[in-house]
């Protein structure tokens, strides 16, 4: 890479630094991609790394720094440099051919609008001096918002410094959404951690936006697209769609593809039609159409009211709600058991589509709602996101309505259903779940858990559709011959997941329990509990009681290891491996035998050949343990190119360094 021939830690930093901006200004504004991820990721880690080693280098612009601030105890009011007004509202064809008129009264000389997509987000503002960006603020009242720039700062579509021949100084407005696809996983995920989900985009970029912690905040999906600017000092474009161009010039992102210069109202109004039937095939909400005169000077001389421009008007597409009946409620099992109650409506038409299925989400949901079967409610379709049931007509009801009522076992495979108390969504316990099934295989499988190389995605496909596994013993009972009969298997394929298969057999205790994907024990959580105890057998004689004495094992993990225990299925599943002949070791025996049982290393600098998580396993896997400071405790440090300060403590304190050649050799006797 380039930044490597920098020749000294300030250089390397302020290339790597230059270089991620521009990649980023490249996707995210541009959407023309100058590098892949993994080279982007590359270099970022390359910073990373640099800036661990020379923390005097971190600056509030480093790319690394969007997530640097502390959790706020609330947010502080800020005044807009001008006001964030309201937009007025057109509804029919004959209110847009008024506001045409009014135009042409009070700018006799104005013949375009610039017309674009009504984000359905949260409008913001966004101040840049010198290039840097220094606040962001919420539109709140128009006349002054919450400041919210370290939550701003985490989106990574948001540039922190500008490109070019920037102005002096400029408040960018812009409204942050979130993509369609990117609000359904981020609800999907939220689900199945046991928390409540938003109704729809908005919901969730409000309430992201609105995170007193940053780190929170930059958990989320947000996205940004800016629409307008006023440039408080510099050169002033003559036209709105001049403006918008500029903005993507200095690398902030507009909705370029979806700007349409018209030169008459009819025009526009052709185009609000089409865009309308169109709203449907977009990755984000729309809820109408903003047209804009287009020339600046027109718009100065046009003025506003109190609340709104009058150079500006926003056509209101029609709502997308219908009232229906909720017939009956039916349940679905997810990847990880957790079981979601998905209501079943007489079909009715809703934005042009047929709706006949919704989403009630969890049983919190339907107690606040009052919901039960037979009531009269409202339904509201968003974009591609499944509909929500928004509403109930309480005053429409009969008495003959039904409560809905949560499971006891699971409706796919009969195991018991648990509900933990701090959780919203009750969960299936079964193991061979069928529904679970393809999700538990890919985890027990994965390199963090059993690391079976070879089954990767298609072929647990291709198990499952076969019958071949219903659970995770099964994959110790597959034979050549039968691996033989899928599509696209050789004798030697065969043969190398076969000798996986039977090398994980011996995988330490703690890579098992994490691939028993038991709710909230991962990887870290896996390695404490192996660590105390002997076998899962030990493990299913536990009490919740005892579990909660550990260090790091509170009382969510405790439960759900008690429970996910003390399901017969699950046992009959543990009894299957173990007389197939998966005995995992004891990871605390693993490390009392290591060449390094005891020991304490510290890792710095970048290594020859090993990458630092690679590293850490190794030290793990022979007994050691890796950390991330020296101190009096710390038995030697691995030293690479570039190590910092860690080593010249290390030299202070008389602790031996080695090089990646001289580990190697230690492991090796």
């Amino acid at each position: 890479m380039p930044s490597r021939h920098a020749k000294s830690p300030q250089q390397l930093h302020r290339n790597l630094c230059r270089q991620l901006q521009q990649h980023s200004i490249a996707y995210y504004s541009y959407a023309r991609p100058t590098i892949s991820d993994a080279e982007y990721d590359a270099l970022y880690q390359e910073l990373l790394e640099l800036e661990r080693e020379h923390p005097e280098l971190i600056s509030a612009l480093s790319p690394s720094q969007r997530v640097g601030a502390e959790p706020l105890e609330k947010f502080t009011a800020t005044e807009h440099f001008a006001p964030m007004l309201s937009l007025d509202n057109a509804f029919s064809s004959e209110q847009l051919r008024d506001f045409d008129r009014r135009v042409h009264t009070g700018a006799p000389d104005s013949c375009a609008y610039l017309c674009e997509l009504k984000m359905d987000g949260v409008a913001v503002a966004l101040t840049y001096a010198h290039g840097n960006l220094v606040r962001g603020v919420t539109r709140g009242n128009g006349f002054s918002g919450e400041d919210v720039t370290s939550n701003i700062r985490t989106i990574a579509s948001v540039p922190l410094q500008l490109q070019y021949d920037y102005p002096e100084s400029i408040e960018v407005r812009a409204e942050v959404y979130m993509d369609t696809d990117a609000f359904q996983a981020f609800n999907a995920q939220r689900e199945e951690d046991g928390l409540a989900v938003f109704a729809n985009p908005r919901n969730a970029t409000s309430g992201s936006l609105r995170q007193l912690d940053p780190r929170e905040t930059a958990k989320r999906p947000l996205n940004i697209f800016c629409y307008g600017a006023e440039i408080i000092v510099g050169e002033k474009p003559a036209t709105q769609h001049e403006l918008l161009l500029k903005l993507q010039h200095w690398g902030l992102r507009i909705n370029h593809p979806h700007l349409y210069l018209e030169t008459s109202m009819e025009k526009v109004l052709n185009l609000c039609t089409t865009l309308e039937s169109e709203r449907e095939q977009l990755n984000y909400e729309i809820d109408g159409v903003v047209v804009k005169v287009n020339s600046l000077a027109a718009q100065q001389s046009l003025g506003a009211t109190s609340r709104a421009p009058r150079w500006a008007i926003a056509y209101k597409f029609a709502a997308r709600q219908a009232q229906t009946t909720l017939e009956a409620v039916a349940f679905q099992v997810g990847r990880t058991g957790a079981i979601t109650p998905v209501a079943s409506l007489h079909p009715v038409q809703v934005g042009g589509v047929t709706i006949s299925r919704a989403s009630l989400h969890n049983w919190d949901e339907i107690a606040r709602l009052d919901i039960r079967i037979g009531d009269h409610v409202v339904v509201e379709r968003a974009g591609d996101v499944i509909p929500d049931v928004v509403k109930v007509l309480t005053e429409q009801r009969s008495g003959e309505e039904k409560p809905i009522p949560m499971p006891e076992s699971c409706p796919v495979c009969g195991a018991p259903v648990v509900k933990l108390p701090d959780e919203v969504i009750p969960r299936c316990q079964g193991l061979e779940c069928p529904a679970q099934l393809s999700g538990r295989l890919k985890y027990f499988v994965s390199r963090q858990a059993m690391d079976i190389d070879g089954i990767g995605e298609k072929l647990i496909a291709q198990l499952v559709e076969a019958g071949m596994v219903a659970n995770i013993a099964d994959i110790y009972t597959l034979k050549e011959a039968e691996l033989l009969t899928l599509e696209r298997m050789g004798e030697k394929k065969a043969h190398n997941i076969l000798s996986a298969i039977e090398a994980s057999k011996k995988r330490p205790l703690h890579q098992l329990l994490t691939g028993l994907g038991i709710r909230h024990v991962g990887v870290h959580a896996a390695k404490i509990l192996a660590r105390e105890f002997d076998s899962l057998e030990a493990l299913q004689q536990i009490d919740a009681q005892t579990l909660e004495t550990i260090h790091e094992i509170g009382p969510q993990i405790a439960a759900s290891v008690v429970h996910f225990f003390a399901s017969p299925a699950n046992r009959q599943v543990f009894e299957r491996l173990h007389h197939l002949g998966v005995h995992p070791e004891n990871q605390t025996t693993l490390q009392h035998q290591g060449v390094l049982a005891g020991m304490h290393v510290v890792i710095t600098g970048t290594l020859d050949t090993l990458s630092r998580t690679e590293a850490k396993n190794i030290v793990e896997a022979h007994g050691g343990r890796v950390s991330s400071s020296v101190s009096k405790n710390t038995s030697f440090v691995v030293v690479g190119e570039n190590p910092g300060s860690k080593q010249k403590k290390a030299a202070e304190l008389g602790i031996p360094q080695l090089s990646e050649a001289e580990l190697r050799q230690r492991l090796a006797k």
